[in-house]
Formats: structure tokens, sequence, C-alpha cells
């Protein structure tokens, strides 16, 4: 039988914000920063202590929900939501729950199949938890036992819950959406998108039904995907899991699972027969939380451009495809280097593109950095780009160029000439390099004669080195071809 999946995702952002949600403490990396080292009494639940709430948190929130299209709720209430485990200190989540910051907004995805628009039910805020490591001592150690150490830098820190509807129907959709979430709170200066440290974590619900049908199938939720690529991955296993199950006659059970990353597949966690009653009600030590229709629209106001629309105006100013433009709006970084480098006056959208997206990253993947902490300035890199439209220096030795900036951040015009760079164009020269390289080399002379064309590029390769990378690559080109028909 033919099956549909229907899924609707939840994703967790953390929030870029300087203290956490309900005190003072400092947002610190949960990965690097030594642990319970940013904690009060506050975020550490003490008995009297109360919550005050972060209006940068709540200004972070209003942003992706404003780009999201959502309804905002000018009125909107925190509630306790009572559960324990261990690195919850209070032994409950401050969350919204009737009462969200937004709702009903929606999101479009450019697919395969083509676009397809995906609802948002709710955009609320809440606090993260702490975190837990599971300790395993090594065989023959002291004391044999497993136990856990909780770690509390994290409780507190400001948490934006983002809610579809179940409006994906493939694993591709998923990514997509996950893709471009992270893209929009990265552009709005909200989170940083770095999956792998857990700021940003998804959990897809999935389930599916016999094509047609319009009844929800038994939905299995996946915790905690940290990428995008266990994040495609999961879901497509549980689509084939539950697809075959099926088929075979079964029942799906209600559950929530995680991802084996190693196995490639999930494995149950708990079963969600029932719903879990949280027993949410209105955190009694915080006010509602107003948001007045003046706030609300400066927050629109200062909105930067949203990715979809930067990729819309690449394609159309500089005749990107989707694929390049999205290549330059994912990481925000460098489609504003891109950018800046054609401000800076190079010529030639297509060659700026190239090295932007090309010679420059290489250099900076070899060496583990970003686009932060780059020393070439853009209007370096045109300068640079200027010298080889201008015939000053050609494109490999371009390349050994921005070679010597990336190391040093040394202007280029100063690198060509302290190096002796200079592109070689003088005919003569040139001519006498060409007469030489063939008088060397008869045979692949002969064999070029005979018919074996590409004898020519190992010759244009032969000169260039007597030229020590130096000669202009058209001068050398015809002067090449005109000896070669003599």
């Amino acid at each position: 039988m033919i099956y549909e999946p229907v899924i609707g995702l939840e994703v967790h952002i953390e929030m870029q914000t300087q203290a956490k949600m309900f005190c003072a403490c400092p947002v610190v990396d949960s990965v690097s920063a030594p642990p319970n080292t940013a904690v009060c009494p506050v975020c550490a639940g003490h008995p009297g202590t109360l919550p005050v709430l972060n209006q940068q948190a709540v200004e972070f929130g209003l942003r992706v929900a404003l780009a999201l299209e959502c309804t905002l709720n000018p009125f909107s209430v925190f509630a306790r939501k009572n559960y324990f485990y261990p690195d919850i200190p209070k032994g409950y989540q401050i969350s919204q729950y009737e009462q969200p910051l937004a709702e009903r907004g929606r999101i479009r995805l450019s697919t395969l199949q083509g676009e397809r628009l995906i609802r948002i039910r709710r955009v609320h805020l809440e606090e993260d938890t702490g975190k837990l490591t599971h300790v395993t001592p090594e065989p023959g150690a002291a004391d044999p036992g497993s136990y856990s150490l909780v770690d509390l830098n994290r409780a507190g820190v400001p948490l934006l819950e983002i809610v579809t509807e179940p409006d994906f129907h493939s694993a591709e959709e998923v990514r997509l959406y996950a893709e471009l979430l992270r893209a929009l709170v990265r552009a709005l200066g909200v989170n940083s998108g770095d999956l792998e440290k857990g700021v940003m974590r998804i959990e897809p619900n999935i389930s599916v039904r016999p094509a047609g049908s319009s009844e929800l199938g038994t939905k299995v939720e996946i915790k905690n995907l940290n990428s995008f690529r266990a994040l495609e991955r999961g879901v497509a296993y549980e689509i084939q899991r539950q697809s075959a199950i099926l088929d075979e006659g079964g029942r799906v059970a209600q559950e929530t699972v995680g991802w084996d990353d190693a196995r490639q597949m999930t494995y149950s966690q708990r079963s969600k027969e029932d719903a879990h009653d949280y027993r949410y009600f209105p955190e009694p030590d915080l006010p509602p939380l107003v948001v007045s229709k003046a706030w609300m629209e400066a927050v629109r106001d200062a909105l930067p451009e949203l990715p979809w629309a930067r990729q819309q105006r690449y394609k159309e100013s500089y005749g990107l495809s989707a694929a390049e433009a999205w290549g330059l709006v994912a990481e925000k970084a460098p489609g504003e280097y891109f950018e800046a480098v054609l401000r800076a006056g190079a010529s030639g959208i297509r060659t700026v593109y190239a090295w932007v997206t090309g010679e420059l990253p290489a250099l900076m993947h070899a060496a583990g950095m970003g686009f932060d902490s780059l020393k070439i300035r853009p209007e370096d890199l045109a300068a640079l780009l200027g010298l080889v439209a201008d015939g000053t220096i050609n494109q490999t030795t371009a390349k050994t160029v921005l070679a010597e900036m990336f190391a040093s951040g040394q202007p280029a015009a100063e690198i060509v000439l302290a190096r002796g760079l200079r592109q070689v164009s003088d005919a003569g020269l040139i001519a006498r390099l060409v007469a030489e390289t063939l008088a060397e080399n008869g045979p692949e002379v002969e064999n070029f004669h005979a018919g074996k064309l590409s004898v020519e590029n190992w010759l244009f390769g032969q000169v260039m080195r007597k030229a020590g990378g130096k000669a202009n690559p058209q001068v050398l080109r015809a002067e090449l071809e005109r000896q070669l028909k003599r």
C-alpha cells in the first residue's frame, strides 16, 4: 500500500541574550564553560526567589514571530509546566501554554515539487533546562557504578519554541524548513545556529496514513535532533519503519524515540499511550506579559532583510540561480561580503561570486576559520580582482597573491610589487619562450600535427612554466597557436 507521511515540527531555539530568562546570570557556552559557574538562587530554584522577565528575550521572540508572519498576542501569560527531571531545579519549567506570545504564522518552502506553505501554530517563550552528563567509569575503576552529573549553566536560558501544523509530507520538506528557520534566526541575530552545541533542537512528530485518507495515523516523536543530517535521516527512517509495520498488519505505538546516528535507526525512549499531564497553571510570580502596539511596530520596523527576500533580490539583481543565491544567504556573512566587494568597485558579478564562494572558502576551511576573522577586507579582494581585470596579473598568480593576503593581510598591490609577480605581456619575449618550448618538445609537436590536439594544452603549460606562471594567458595562447600552424 502507498502511504502518506504527515509530519509536524517543534523547534527549540536558545536565544542569544546577555542574561538568562528570569535572572541576571550570563548566558554562557554550555559546551566550553566550566559547569555550574553561571548559576544563582533564582535559576537554581531556591525557595523564596522571584523571577524577573528578560525584556531582550521578549524582543527576540517578537522578531521571529513577526518574520514568520504570526499574529502577535498583546496579552500573553506564563505558566508552570510541572514535571520532574534531575536537571529541572525548580521541579517545573516556566513556559507559555494557553496564551502564547504569537500564533497562526506561515513560511514558504521552495521544494522540488514546487512551493509549499507551512503553517506555524504557535511561537512561545520559555526557559531551558539544565544539562545532564551520564558517566560510565572505565572497566577496572575503583567505583564501577554509573552516575550522572548536573550542570545548571543552561538552566533558565531563554528559549523560543516554534510549533508548526502537521503540514510536512517528506523528509526533504522537513530539512528545508529547518535550514530556512536556521538562516532566519541567524539573520535576526537571535541564535548562532550552532546545532552541534544544542542551541537549536528539532523534534519532529511523524505519522503515516494510506494515501488519500484524511484520518491521521499514530504519531511518533523523535527527541532533540541537532543536525540536519540526523533530522532528514531520522524522519525518513521513521516513515519507512511505520509503513512496514502497517504493511504487516501491525499497529504503530505512540511513543517518544531517540535517534542512534551510529546505527542509523530510532530507538524507543518512552511510551506516550496516554498524554502526559503537566498540570499547567498560571505562574503566580510573573504578571501577564503586555506588548504594546508601539513596541510591536518598533520591532517590525527594525527587522533586517529576511533570507528569502535577500535570495530573491540576489536572483533578480545579480542573475544568480536560486541555489547560488541561497548559498550566499544561508550563512549571511558570505552574502554581506559578496555585496561589499561589489560596492568596493569589483567588476564582473560572476567573477566576484566565484572568488567569494570558491577561492576564499577553500582557504578559510583549511585554516578552520570563518568570515568573522578574515584578514582580507572586501575592498582588498576588489583591488586584487582589479589587478586581474587590467592585466597586471593573471588568474593563476592572483590565487597565489590571495593566499599571501589571507596569511598576512597585506594588500595585493604590495605583494605583487615585492615578489615581482606582474604579468608578462611582452609579445617578443613570449614568442621566444614558445619557440624554445616547441624546439625542445619535437615529438609532442609531431603528435599535435598528427591530430592529437590535446597536446596543445600540455605545451601551453610548458611555456607557462618557463615564464614562471606570469605570462599573459591570452597572448601566450595566441602565439602558441600561431607557431603550431606554421
